[in-house]
């Protein structure tokens, strides 16, 4: 494959010399071979430039985005996405407070402090977690009380007034987003602040910006580089070396970002102690994401089968309702039955009492006949002697 990349990065080593680096090394090599046959062609390929950087490898992001090192790019940064210039006045240590498995799950979190005394916590986040706004908003409540208690401590012996508390900036960007800002396929930056339904205005102190980094990438494939935060989120979203290529020729900045990235790639040992550990956090996410999926599956199927069972309880009322008349009715054809089998029997009856009653019948019948047969015979013997006939005759 062609590396067109060579052209603007030449420190960038070629397939055949990083394998005999790897193959010169027994740590390397079994290192190497432990990985699936996709991971190495992956490794590979970052490596030398084939298919371009991936700028939120951990390693990566966390090398060009150090905010004590390179301040003027995160104030760029949260410049274009606050739409506002802003000087960075202090970074602030990470306190350690998440919660361990959240700390997996992100690329990047610091804290700064702009000029005009906004607090600002920028979160780089590989798989957005669950309920981003109540997660945002508990975060930015506890930033919002630290500055208050702050200030409350710095005019102890003066006289505080709530003017004092400085805005406090969540800004949230997802390598994957929730399902949540998939409902909007065409937007990747959303912005959120409390407003009244009068129109009145209050500063509520509190603003969330979130940026679905997967969203962008979709709506931006062949449509170029229009502004300076495209070029930032292309940046931080884009390894395709046409990509890369198209910023670094508009925004020329961005090059030397790349040029560390790809400065870091020429220690192969270093570089593949990182890139394992990135692959670990990955299948780490992969299952955590498909954990959660699973779970909000779940619960979308307990709530379709909610109105089912309910409507299924109902059935089996009716059914039962239905067993209970069907066995009423049961009974009832039951002690019919056995009244018509007795009326079948009187009737039975009968009739065998008819025949009796036509066969006598037929009988006497028969006997008057033979009577009378034998009356007209004698009746006969009587005329021919002359004699007279009975007078019964």
């Amino acid at each position: 494959m062609t590396n067109k990349l060579w052209k603007y990065f030449p420190m960038l080593q070629s397939r055949e010399q990083i394998l005999e680096e790897i193959h010169h090394n027994e740590k390397l090599e079994k290192m190497f071979q432990r990985w699936e046959e996709k991971r190495q062609e992956e490794f590979l390929d970052f490596c030398t430039g084939v298919k371009g950087v991936k700028t939120l490898y951990d390693f990566c992001i966390k090398a060009v985005l150090d905010p004590e090192v390179y301040p003027e790019r995160i104030e760029e940064l949260i410049s274009l996405l606050l739409e506002k210039k802003v000087k960075l006045l202090k970074v602030f240590p990470n306190d350690n407070t998440r919660i361990s498995d959240e700390t997996s799950l992100l690329i990047m979190d610091f804290l700064v402090q702009l000029s005009d005394k906004s607090v600002v916590n920028v979160e780089i986040q590989r798989v957005g977690y669950r309920f981003p706004g109540q997660r945002s908003a508990c975060y930015s409540a506890d930033l919002l009380l630290q500055e208050y208690r702050q200030v409350r401590k710095k005019t102890a012996k003066k006289a505080f007034s709530y003017q004092q508390i400085s805005n406090v900036y969540t800004i949230v960007l997802f390598e994957k987003s929730t399902s949540e800002f998939h409902q909007y396929p065409n937007q990747y930056v959303h912005k959120f602040q409390q407003k009244s339904n009068t129109g009145m205005r209050l500063n509520l102190l509190q603003r969330y910006i979130f940026v679905a980094l997967d969203i962008y990438k979709e709506n931006h494939q062949n449509k170029g580089i229009k502004k300076k935060l495209d070029g930032w989120l292309t940046f931080l979203s884009s390894d395709d070396p046409e990509d890369i290529i198209a910023l670094i020729e508009k925004y020329p900045e961005f090059k030397p970002m790349y040029g560390q990235i790809y400065e870091i790639c020429q220690n192969i040992e270093q570089v593949m102690g990182m890139f394992s550990k990135e692959l670990y956090e990955l299948d780490r996410n992969t299952v955590q994401y498909m954990i959660d999926e699973l779970q909000k599956e779940n619960k979308r199927w307990k709530e379709k089968d909610k109105p089912w069972k309910e409507e299924n309880k109902r059935w089996k009322e009716k059914d039962k309702r239905w067993r209970e008349e069907n066995k009423r009715w049961e009974e009832r054809d039951r002690c019919r039955e056995e009244e018509n089998q007795s009326l079948k029997k009187k009737e039975q009856c009968q009739q065998e009492k008819i025949v009796c009653q036509q066969r006598e019948i037929e009988r006497l019948r028969k006997e008057m006949e033979e009577m009378k047969r034998k009356e007209n015979f004698l009746w006969e013997q009587n005329i021919g002697t002359g004699q007279k006939q009975p007078t019964g005759a």
